[in-house]
């Protein structure tokens, strides 16, 4: 079986890392080619995490990186288009709510090729995040779904999936983070910028409600301000905010005694940052699973979240962006005693086991 896989952007990577590794253990069935659209292009937001994750060098790499997503989307479906053709693949495997998982998804169809969407059935319920609008649209075109919460499953259902095309692995995420977590741990990044364990928060923003809008990343900083003199914050600075920050005029307004400002760090060491930290700070739907599992608290400073088993069995709690309730929430945060929470079912490190064993199985095309 020709599986094309699709990566674009650094949350697609440790999930397919795991999915990968476990394809090339059946070399008789199976023939992956990696294809990564360029949606990152950034070095530390994308080619590092393949040396980190193990991951193997794309076979085609389609230089999308450029513009804003309407023009992205349509580039990464011109420039797949061909290679379909030319590659004939069995199966398209796309991840995530990123650009690209869309795109693909969009370009697999017009070909009649089948389609599996791993991350499948998340549902934030506000169509005004892109990712929203992608992870709906991808599902509405897949064939497989592969979910890792029950909620998943029921939001399928609910929006008339047929039962027989879903299936709960779990979450390829996590076993990335199992395999990778002794590594991690070897990590010098602590003594790199200076931190204690559980001395310091850790902090990231990238969505567009949070950084697009003057006055929400205004206030998102005076949080920030108020909570690092409780306590240190590691403010790794995603693309697409450093390039906000620049554009309002606010990077005076990160002229604080205690909140330092990372580049983006590769994975092994965010992941030893993140699991060592008191509190972390996020827009992120990846980081609020990590923290999950590390049982580090985490606060997701948005209006809604996907990912609600993260707050029902997990570490995470939703605080909104208005500014008092995130200074507030930390502050009770930093007051109470740190509690693990549950790691979620099927959680486990063996989620890409079970999809590989399911595409061993053979492929059913929805109907």
């Amino acid at each position: 079986m020709k599986i094309l896989v699709v990566v674009g952007a650094r949350p697609n990577f440790m999930k397919v890392a795991p999915f990968l590794a476990e394809l090339h253990k059946f070399p008789d069935e199976f023939d992956p080619l990696l294809v990564h659209t360029g949606q990152h292009f950034d070095f530390q937001m994308s080619e590092v995490f393949f040396a980190d994750l193990d991951l193997p060098e794309p076979r085609y790499y389609l230089h999308a990186g450029n513009g804003n997503p309407a023009h992205q989307t349509a580039e990464i479906i011109d420039k797949l288009d061909p290679l379909l053709e030319r590659e004939n693949p069995d199966l398209v495997v796309v991840v995530g709510d990123v650009t690209s998982t869309p795109a693909c998804a969009m370009a697999a169809s017009k070909r009649d090729v089948a389609i599996a969407h791993i991350e499948a059935g998340l549902r934030s319920r506000d169509r005004r995040m892109p990712e929203e609008l992608n992870r709906l649209a991808t599902d509405a075109l897949s064939d497989l779904l592969f979910t890792y919460s029950r909620d998943a499953d029921e939001n399928l259902l609910a929006e008339n999936v047929p039962a027989a095309c879903i299936f709960r692995v779990g979450n390829l995420m996590i076993d990335t983070l199992i395999r990778l977590r002794p590594r991690a741990a070897e990590s010098d990044i602590l003594r790199r910028v200076g931190a204690s364990p559980r001395q310091y928060a850790v902090a990231t923003l990238h969505r567009p409600s949070n950084v697009d809008d003057p006055k929400t990343l205004q206030g998102i900083l005076w949080a920030f301000r108020q909570i690092q003199e409780r306590l240190p914050i590691f403010f790794q600075v995603h693309p697409r905010a450093g390039q906000r920050l620049e554009e309002f005029g606010m990077r005076a307004d990160l002229a604080m005694p205690n909140l330092h400002l990372l580049e983006p760090q590769g994975y092994l060491d965010f992941l030893h940052l993140q699991e060592r930290a008191r509190l972390v700070l996020t827009d992120s739907g990846g980081l609020q699973e990590e923290a999950t599992v590390l049982g580090v608290p985490c606060l997701t400073l948005r209006q809604n979240t996907e990912r609600p088993i993260t707050i029902e069995h997990g570490t995470n709690c939703l605080v909104g962006q208005d500014p008092e309730r995130i200074v507030k929430a930390a502050l009770q945060t930093l007051e109470t005693d740190m509690t693990p929470g549950q790691v979620p079912e099927l959680w486990d490190g063996h989620s890409a086991e079970r999809l590989v064993a399911i595409l061993r199985g053979g492929i059913e095309r929805r109907h």
